[in-house]
């Protein structure tokens, strides 16, 4: 087995009771985008792609905390531990760290490496869309929240309860996505992204009122 197949296969074992909205095929989904943006950026590949198979490693214990828990600074908890068993440079094993450490949008560590940019984007873009709004509703689904809640004042509202709503996510996070994003082949492809999301929602809003 290749390094990224044993790594890949440790990964899994980090997802047997993980939610739908951040699953195994949440992370195959931003290791492609990741791949594919560090490409334009010139940036190391295999510590890109090893960054992106651990980067929710430490999803589960967030989830299990209800938030409490910052899943990225536990993903890079883990990864250090994980990452002593095989034979890469030590600068190659810090820079792995720190992109898991600062992929998260809520987030007091900036990304400083270009790999780690390139992770921040790609977890960003699979966040927005057509697939950002379905996980969107997914994880609304999975912690119990209601189906819409557009005339509520959403600064009122909290994270993980039944008000956490996918038009909440996009109104706290999404439609603040692609102006955070570092990379000029993430900005380009979260454009028609975002765009997506802000007519589906206007719709949403319009069908909630009665209208069309």
């Amino acid at each position: 087995m290749t390094i990224i197949e044993k790594i890949k296969t440790i990964a899994l074992t980090y997802f047997h009771d993980s939610r739908g909205s951040h699953d195994w095929e949440h992370s195959e989904r931003v290791m492609n985008l990741a791949l594919h943006i560090a490409k334009s950026e010139n940036a190391n590949l295999q510590i890109v792609q090893i960054a992106a198979i651990l980067h929710d490693i430490g999803r589960e214990t967030q989830d299990k905390s209800s938030g409490k828990i910052c899943h990225a600074d536990e993903g890079a908890r883990l990864a250090v531990e994980i990452l002593k068993d095989f034979d890469l440079p030590k600068e190659d094993k810090t820079n792995i760290v720190h992109c898991i450490q600062t992929h998260r949008f809520r987030n007091a560590h900036e990304p400083e490496t270009i790999e780690a940019k390139a992770l921040f984007d790609a977890d960003k873009l699979d966040s927005i869309g057509a697939v950002g709004i379905g996980r969107a509703f997914l994880f609304s689904g999975e912690i119990g929240a209601k189906l819409h809640n557009y005339n509520v004042d959403i600064s009122q509202t909290k994270a993980y309860t039944k008000e956490d709503t996918a038009y909440r996510e996009f109104i706290v996070k999404l439609s603040k996505v692609k102006d955070r994003l570092l990379t000029e082949e993430g900005k380009r492809m979260a454009k028609g992204r975002h765009d997506f999301m802000v007519q589906f929602f206007d719709r949403m809003n319009r069908e909630a009122e009665g209208e069309i």
